[in-house]
């Protein structure tokens, strides 16, 4: 194998076809179809079946993707090692969180650690973070989840030796606009939303699956977009939505959304990675300084 066709093979994985993969590399669609094949032949099994939609994985494609983070990680290091280079620091986070939480677990870690340079990388999507993490392209995430194991909110995660630490609760509130029928009541129950059209984003966004496992299926699901998206289109009376409370404070004060009395718990802010990878220099601070 070789470090070049790991690369390239990484890339497909990423982008899930031969022709985004080349323009992400810079490189023909036949190039790099022929290095995933010198590759397979190489190794002597398929790595990915070609598909209408795209390139998926195998079985042996699954395995090889920990390795090839792993090897090309490691050449990485030993290129900056020999050249004296100082590597970054890199977290990914979901948007919305990055722009929440981000700063202070950054805060702490410059209070640690000063010096020490850290990228982080934005993400709309939990499933592109999490591959990251596993192929080795970050040190640790920020993301939402729920339960005592990684992917009780309905998530799959990758095939990986991934651990995690919750690092805060993230309350959750069901929101619509002030005249709408449920406002103002005391109390309410799941069921009595029945009916309601509930605003969502994309089927792989936290805040969707903490409705979905909350409210159930009799409400009419309404795709709006992102929080701010949501958040809005629920002032206007077309629809209720389940947002993270963070995002509502002064719209609620204002009085242009009111909250809807369902219990609703909250959702938990979880830092993950590698654990065979905590001697990468300064993930051990970035750990204390999330967890703090």
């Amino acid at each position: 194998m070789e470090l070049r066709q790991l690369s390239i093979f990484e890339a497909v994985v990423r982008h899930r076809t031969v022709t985004e993969a080349a323009v992400a590399l810079g490189m023909a669609p036949s190039s790099v179809s022929a290095q995933i094949r010198a590759l397979e032949g190489s190794l002597g099994v398929a790595l990915f079946e070609r598909t209408a939609k795209g390139m998926r994985l195998t079985e042996p494609g699954e395995r090889l993707v920990t390795w090839a983070g792993r090897l090309l990680e490691q050449a990485g290091r030993a290129r900056r090692e020999v050249s004296g280079e100082a590597a970054p620091l890199r977290m990914g986070a979901l948007e919305t969180i990055a722009a929440v939480h981000g700063p202070r677990v950054l805060a702490r870690l410059a209070r640690r650690r000063p010096g020490l340079r850290v990228e982080v990388r934005p993400s709309v999507s939990r499933d592109e973070l999490l591959a990251e993490v596993a192929a080795g392209r970050l040190e640790a995430a920020l993301l939402l989840d729920i339960g005592a194991a990684l992917g009780d909110l309905g998530f799959r995660p990758p095939r990986a030796p991934l651990t995690f630490v919750d690092v805060g609760a993230v309350p959750l509130v069901l929101v619509a606009a002030p005249g709408h029928r449920l406002a103002g009541r005391p109390v309410l129950a799941a069921g009595e939303l029945s009916g309601e059209r509930l605003l969502v984003n994309a089927e792989g966004c936290s805040f969707r699956m903490a409705a979905d496992r909350l409210i159930g299926p009799d409400t009419e699901r309404v795709r709006a977009g992102g929080v701010a998206v949501m958040r809005a289109w629920a002032e206007q009376g077309l629809g209720v939505a389940l947002l993270p409370e963070f995002a509502v404070p002064e719209a609620l004060c204002a009085g242009t959304l009111a909250r809807l009395a369902l219990p609703v718990p909250g959702l938990s802010l979880r830092l993950v990675w590698r654990d065979d990878r905590e001697d990468v220099p300064g993930l051990r601070e970035l750990l204390y300084a999330a967890a703090s």
